[in-house]
This record gives C-alpha cells, sequence and structure tokens, in this order.
C-alpha cells in the first residue's frame, strides 16, 4: 500500500486502545454472565474480535507486523440438529473454474457440435463460437464429475470447489425447488462438507489433491451448485 494510504501511528495507537478496551469488556460481562448463553458475553466477544481484527490489520499496514490473535470466522455452522433418520438427502456441489485457455474451450465445444450435426446428418449452427456458448455445449454434453477430471482438456482452471450433504425427512415435491435450487436451507442440517482449495496448500499435513473432509459433530447446512457459465 502507498505511503498516502498508510494508517498513522496514532491511529495504530487508538486501535490498540479500542482492543485494550473491548478486551476489559469482554471479562466483565463473562465475571457476571448468567448463563451459558449470555447475550452480553456474546455481544463483549463480537466488540473483542471486531476491535483485534481491525488493530491487526492497520498494525500490518502501517508497520508490516501481525498479531497472534486468531479470530474465529463468523461462517461457521451451528451443530447438526437434522433427523436421527433421515429420509432424504440433498448434494449441493460448487466447482469454480477459470477460463484459462479460451481458444481450447472453443475448439473442444466445437468438437462436439460437429460431431453431434454429423450424426443427425446437418451441419453445426455455430453455438460453440462464443465462450458461453461453448460453455453450454460442454456442459450439456458432459456429466459436471467429467468435467472435473477432464477441466484441463476444456482450457478450465480449478479453482476452489465444496461438496456438502445435508439431510432432510422427506425428498421434496418434483419441481418444487428448480427455479431457486440453493434457497431454504437449513444450516443444521449439514450432515457432512468436502471441501479442495488451493489454501490448504499451506497448511501442514495435507493431502496430494489438498482435501479437507469435515463429518458434522452437529452441525451445517446445503444444496447443490456448479459455479461455471452455461
Amino acid at each position: 500500500m502507498s505511503d498516502a494510504a498508510q494508517p498513522t501511528a496514532a491511529e495504530v495507537r487508538a486501535a490498540a486502545e479500542a482492543v485494550k478496551t473491548a478486551l476489559d469488556r469482554h471479562l466483565a460481562a463473562v465475571e457476571r454472565r448468567s448463563g451459558e448463553d449470555d447475550p452480553a458475553v456474546s455481544e463483549a466477544f463480537n466488540q473483542l474480535a471486531a476491535a483485534a481484527e481491525v488493530y491487526d490489520e492497520l498494525l500490518y499496514d502501517r508497520y508490516d507486523e501481525v498479531t497472534p490473535f486468531e479470530i474465529p470466522g463468523t461462517d461457521e455452522l451451528p451443530p447438526y440438529a437434522g433427523p436421527e433418520e433421515p429420509g432424504a438427502i440433498s448434494v449441493l456441489i460448487r466447482r469454480d473454474y477459470a477460463v484459462a485457455e479460451p481458444q481450447r474451450l472453443l475448439a473442444q465445444a466445437q468438437r462436439v457440435e460437429s460431431a453431434e450435426y454429423d450424426e443427425a446428418g446437418g451441419s453445426a449452427e455455430g453455438a460453440a463460437g462464443t465462450v458461453p456458448g461453448a460453455l453450454g455445449v460442454l456442459f450439456g454434453e458432459f456429466e459436471p464429475d467429467e468435467i472435473a477430471s477432464r477441466h484441463k482438456e476444456f482450457g478450465l482452471e480449478e479453482g476452489d470447489s465444496t461438496l456438502w450433504v445435508t439431510a432432510a425427512e422427506e425428498t421434496p415435491e418434483a419441481g418444487e425447488w428448480l427455479e431457486a435450487p440453493f434457497e431454504h436451507i437449513d444450516p443444521q442440517g449439514v450432515v457432512c462438507r468436502f471441501d479442495v482449495s488451493a489454501v490448504f496448500d499451506d497448511e501442514e499435513d495435507t493431502d496430494e489433491d489438498d482435501e479437507d473432509l469435515e463429518f458434522v459433530e452437529a452441525d451445517e447446512e446445503d444444496e447443490v451448485v456448479v459455479d461455471a457459465e452455461r
């Protein structure tokens, strides 16, 4: 960041004082807590986390230093509270790709399109002539799992991916969620979660595919997503 955009030393010190104040408030709230789920403790915790995050950012921007604080993420899923014997499950998948080689993508889609029209005794109509059109052709021809295993052939570069399994009492009615497939997800209905991300490269003891499997002790949410243009 440029010198002009850097926080001042006074701003960093003020942020440090805010952490001290928030720390005192959190301790006082804990000492006065009225029960396991005391809202005053939760509020003080959130205030402390926010103050520590601000201080950490300013300290880094000004002095290129970090704190030992680890702020728990706010996106953690709650304990599992779904049915003990689910009558149905939903599998939610999201896979991100970058279109790394558009020409390769177009060539593969045109090959598929030509083969289809040759079999039908006609000529290709050129739907694969654009990147969105080519994605539509390829994802219409191949299953998402095959795209995932052959993504380099299609000029795609893998990003993050996640798979969540959620439990339900019974399957939805046919066509019920097609217009909004990822809404109305119960966070407490997630049974297990499987993530793949480059962020795991920096962690020790990751496996060859940077995979992280999390079984929910009592936790999470979801349905099915493929994040690629069609």
